[in-house]
């Protein structure tokens, strides 16, 4: 079995690829959705709270499972992967509360192990918090919760530390804002601690809920009622479980919008679709079709000629900021002008410029409705048709396994030649190296 430092040296291997995709072709097939990304790495973590070994399975090979199983490697838990998709945690190995700092900076996993290990020890120290540069996520929510249940935090030029003198107590947290973060860090700070919890403006999103099935098949007793509220009975004692990760949501947008706007026909299998929520509405609100074919696998396409469409961000079960990058490009194909209001992530935005170069007409302001909003224009005659009919795109570190990827293409036929940052190519249809390989 592949430990995790072999599965991390892989991948960073697999980062040092560049891409030149041919635009201008429908984009039509059936592909299946990986696993969600932001649901997999925060199971990982609650898998630390059984003292059993859990099983995940439909696991994504992506960067941060690798980054997050190193994560845990390091203070001695057992991470092994049964295969591609099957991974098994044992936390009972574990042995030290301290995260290294070389973790830091790659993404937020530590800050929530910092709630985690508290459970375990009486003293824990994580690294700064890294993350996706989209803007500003503070992480005051997650130590005031820790001082809600009781414990210290100290807050150091190098991380986190928290201390207890006692077993973390229940408590009634109001969060100022449905953060997913810090709704995640309260559960698992309540489940294990002494009493009842009650958790208000609590986000409410998928793999929230998600989350919680995993924790109450582990043998927390948590509460859901209407209004953003969580109560949570505080257990001993839990154990491992076996959980499948659900389809990721983002994925699943990002080929409905790239079906439509292609002009193409895409079926996505692995994908709830009570998870995508409005997106299906706006989708069709701008003259994208969807047909549900089965409990997890939709159709999606091009109804009738694309129309502009204003859009705001939020927490769900408003329209995701997560959707707001793949819908751009789809409404980079309307008549007209749209605007995107994000009020989650003031970086958001920053993928414009590459829009701009391939010929659309973006502006960005602070002054509409009080946070950044986006405006497109589409001018028929060129501009934004130079997307659609773009000759290449180039697109550097998909952090996807190489057979993904070379599976992903082939599923929907797009046409992309691969080229290895100073290694030469794998060609699917020889299975050679070869100097270019173009699908």
């Amino acid at each position: 079995m592949p430990c995790a430092e072999t599965e991390r040296k892989d991948m960073t291997e697999q980062e040092n690829y560049a891409y030149e995709i041919e635009g201008g072709y429908p984009v039509i097939g059936e592909i299946r959705c990986l696993g969600a990304k932001n649901f997999v790495i925060k199971a990982m973590v609650a898998a630390l709270l059984g003292n059993t070994p859990t099983t995940l399975t439909n696991v994504p090979p992506i960067g941060d499972v690798e980054i997050t199983a190193e994560m845990l490697t390091s203070i001695g838990v057992t991470v092994q992967r049964a295969d591609n998709e099957v991974l098994a945690i044992d936390a009972s190995t574990m042995n030290t509360a301290a995260i290294p700092v070389p973790h830091s900076g790659s993404n937020r996993t530590p800050i929530l192990l910092l709630s985690i290990l508290l459970h375990h020890f009486d003293t824990v120290s994580v690294p700064v918090v890294g993350g996706c540069q989209i803007g500003a996520r503070s992480v005051d929510f997650h130590l005031d919760a820790i001082r809600k249940f009781g414990g210290i935090v100290e807050e150091t030029e190098q991380g986190y530390i928290a201390h207890r003198v006692k077993p973390l107590q229940g408590t009634h947290i109001h969060l100022p804002y449905p953060s997913v973060g810090a709704t995640e860090t309260c559960l698992y700070l309540s489940v294990l601690a002494e009493g009842r919890t009650v958790i208000s403006n609590a986000a409410i999103e998928p793999e929230i809920f998600e989350l919680i099935t995993m924790l109450r098949a582990m043998g927390a007793i948590i509460f859901t009622s209407p209004g953003r509220e969580i109560r949570i009975d505080g257990v001993k004692q839990m154990t491992g479980t076996k959980m499948e990760v659900l389809g990721d949501r983002v994925e699943a947008a990002s080929w409905a919008s790239l079906a439509c706007a292609s002009n193409g026909n895409v079926t996505v299998h692995g994908i709830r679709p009570d998870t995508l929520g409005n997106f299906l509405s706006y989708f069709q609100k701008v003259g994208g079709g969807v047909e549900l074919l089965g409990a997890e696998s939709i159709r999606f396409f091009r109804r009738e000629a694309l129309r502009p469409a204003i859009i705001e961000t939020d927490v769900y079960p408003g329209f995701s900021t997560d959707w707001q990058q793949p819908f751009a490009i789809l409404l980079t194909q309307a008549d007209g002008i749209s605007i995107i209001h994000e009020t989650v992530y003031e970086k958001r935005f920053g993928y414009l410029k590459a829009l701009d170069r391939l010929g659309a007409r973006t502006q960005v302001t602070t002054h509409c409705l009080g946070e950044a909003a986006w405006f497109l224009r589409r001018d028929v005659k060129k501009s934004l048709e130079q997307i659609r009919r773009a000759d290449k795109l180039v697109v550097i570190r998909i952090n996807l396994s190489w057979e993904v990827r070379q599976e992903a293409r082939r599923s929907v036929g797009a046409r992309v030649v691969d080229e290895r940052l100073g290694g030469p190519l794998w060609s699917p249809a020889v299975g050679r190296r070869s100097s270019s390989s173009k699908l």
